[in-house]
């Protein structure tokens, strides 16, 4: 995974880009089939926001998270993001396509009908 995290009028210090990478790494233990990361950190008076954006499989997930202070927005992205992934994870999963083999109508017994 390709993870990339920059700050608009905010510096991003190793401290934060430590507390970002292990707080995506919660998300990477539900589905490992991140592309790649964008996180992007901006700051204003009395308000930091955070972005991410993560390229999966044939989809963009993006969310975005604002609060007083940086690590709660932090906080509060994962938590979004986690729940969008665990969302997009199952969906996949459920529209799996089935094989030929469990298929009751295989195409030999369509012709016969």
């Amino acid at each position: 995974m390709n993870l990339s995290i920059s700050g608009h009028q905010l510096e991003v210090t190793p401290a934060i880009r430590e507390y970002v990478t292990n707080k995506l790494d919660r998300v990477l233990r539900h589905f490992d089939h991140i592309i790649d990361a964008q996180v992007i950190l901006s700051a204003a008076k009395l308000r930091h926001t955070a972005d991410v954006t993560v390229r999966v499989p044939g989809k963009d997930i993006h969310c975005e998270a604002t609060d007083e202070n940086l690590y709660a927005a932090i906080d509060l992205l994962i938590d979004k993001l986690d729940r969008q992934v665990v969302k997009y994870k199952n969906k996949v999963q459920a529209h799996a396509p089935e094989t030929i083999k469990r298929n009751p109508l295989a195409p030999d017994t369509v012709e016969a009908i």
